[in-house]
């Protein structure tokens, strides 16, 4: 059977269009992300635009760093009247990615100032580096 038919997309077309596997598509049909399709071609399930937007939307949240619980949770919501909570759960997003940031700053210090110790370190002394990985 052809992938797209005249009237909508195979599992396999869609997952294509989207840039996921047809298991990836499946796994979210499991979650609830994503319904499972109750028109059929024969023995094929078929999907329309309307689950390619939803899937299209899934894996843009997941771009953006929401989990998959979060993105139940934004999709949950009604895009005309749910403006607030959306924002809402983007501005807490936020919030974890700026301390994420944070952390992943002072770890590159940490690791800046361990090199350049090495570096200045004459080398029968031990390597700070393999020193302060192996201290409590």
């Amino acid at each position: 059977m052809n992938e797209q038919t005249s009237k909508g997309l195979t599992i396999g077309a869609l997952a294509k269009a989207a840039g996921v596997g047809v298991e990836t598509v499946r796994y979210y049909q499991r979650r609830g992300l994503l319904a499972e399709p109750q028109q059929k071609r024969g023995a094929y399930r078929v999907y329309g635009e309307r689950e390619l937007a939803r899937l299209r939307a899934v894996r843009r949240a997941q771009q953006l760093g929401f989990s998959l619980e979060e993105i139940d949770d934004l999709l949950a919501l009604n895009e005309d009247t749910d403006r607030d909570r959306a924002r809402a759960l983007a501005r807490s997003k936020i919030e974890l990615l700026d301390a994420r940031i944070r952390q992943m700053q002072e770890m590159r210090n940490a690791l800046t100032e361990l090199v350049g110790c090495c570096q200045r370190t004459d080398a029968p002394a031990p390597c700070p580096i393999l020193r302060a990985l192996s201290s409590e």
